[in-house]
């Protein structure tokens, strides 16, 4: 099959370009003598899963209790759970251990290291935990300097089946950064910030063997990961506008692009319609924070991933995309007859990909060569 034969929309991926990116990243933190973590939430699938690890240690992140049973099931046997746990899900955490899984999870209070002790005396198990700390995301985590962060890793080393394994942080406030200057700057401040926590239970007598960091931003901008034990990057396996806008690679890092047909001509709006809307691409309009002229994705030719200057998808609604021009002119119907196919650039490659089920998978070329499944849900 070939792509002009496939039922749109649908999830593209060029696999070399995953490889490529994957190479690449783990190149970057051997050169830093750290760790890598592969952070699947992106792309929830073993096939990529099994690039993405290749070589390293094994050990994956995930961000749903779905993606850990998926993965657990294709013999990952080391899966951080990157949120914070909630104690109603205990009950499947522990489920995976039974199996074999060394589960570690996170949490930035009491109340949950409470109930988790509580449960893991009900469940006959026991429980891993990285303290979640806050290096400026303002998302969750204890403040590295904070008291917090003493009392609770004081609870859960005393706790009888909790074991205090380390810290963890995300720097999601590099995704708001304009440029590698900016994204420099935030990666020091997370791994000074997370480092820091570190020290202080280690100076309060508590055992802090990892020390977990990771965006993908920080991953490839950070001069320094001094301290830090292991990286927790995700999307940098696709990639996507929005990173091409901080900087964190080129147009053609990007791996994954939705395949839309043409459907229609709104001569009177200037637009032309395309089968992939909200649903396929998602509004995410992220990319232009730093983009000018990306909408809702950049569009290219349907045997290309080079955007065609000019057009991006300006609007979208449930299942209707509309491809509007940029410089204020029309749109170029001759050229995107209806029944013809463009492919789209995302703005969050996490969130287009999370509508889809499979990824039809090239290698440099218009020709699928394969098709790769993922999982979705909690």
């Amino acid at each position: 099959m070939i792509l002009a034969e496939l039922r749109t929309p649908a999830l593209v991926l060029d696999r070399g370009v995953l490889v490529q990116n994957c190479e690449r990243m783990a190149e970057r933190m051997q050169g830093h003598r750290v760790r890598l973590r592969p952070h699947l939430k992106t792309a929830k699938s073993d096939r990529v899963a099994s690039i993405a690890t290749h070589g390293q240690f094994g050990g994956i992140t995930v961000s749903t209790l779905a993606e850990a049973r998926y993965f657990a099931d294709r013999g990952y046997r080391d899966i951080l759970y990157g949120v914070g746990i909630a104690p109603g899900k205990l009950e499947e955490v522990a489920a995976l251990q039974a199996e074999g899984v060394k589960m570690t999870l996170t949490t930035d209070n009491r109340e949950t290291a409470l109930a988790a002790a509580e449960r893991a005396a009900t469940l006959d198990s026991e429980f891993e935990f990285l303290i979640e700390v806050d290096t400026g995301g303002l998302r969750g985590g204890v403040s590295p300097e904070s008291e917090d962060l003493i009392t609770l890793g004081q609870f859960i080393n005393a706790a009888p089946r909790l074991t205090l394994q380390g810290v963890m942080t995300h720097a999601g406030q590099a995704y708001h950064c304009r440029g590698a200057q900016e994204v420099a700057q935030v990666a020091e401040a997370e791994r000074a910030g997370v480092t820091l926590a570190a020290s202080r239970l280690r100076w309060a007598g508590l055992r802090c063997p990892v020390v977990s960091a990771g965006s993908t931003p920080t991953a490839v901008h950070a001069a320094s990961l001094m301290g830090i034990t292991e990286m927790r990057p995700g999307v940098y396996m696709f990639y996507d506008l929005d990173q091409v806008g901080i900087g964190s690679c080129e147009i053609e890092d990007i791996a994954i692009s939705v395949l839309a047909s043409v459907i229609g001509h709104n001569r009177r709006a200037g637009r032309i319609i395309i089968d992939a809307g909200a649903l396929a691409l998602s509004k995410d309009l992220s990319a232009g924070e730093h983009l000018a002229d990306v909408g809702y994705g950049m569009v290219c030719p349907a045997d290309s991933m080079r955007p065609t200057a000019g057009l991006c998808v300006a609007d979208v609604q449930q299942e209707h995309g509309l491809i509007g021009s940029t410089n204020g002119g029309e749109p170029p119907y001759e050229r995107l007859p209806i029944g013809s196919r463009v492919r789209i650039l995302p703005n969050h490659a996490c969130i287009t990909a999370a509508a889809h089920q499979r990824y039809q998978v090239v290698d440099g070329d218009n020709a699928i060569v394969d098709v790769w499944d993922r999982i979705s849900g909690w």
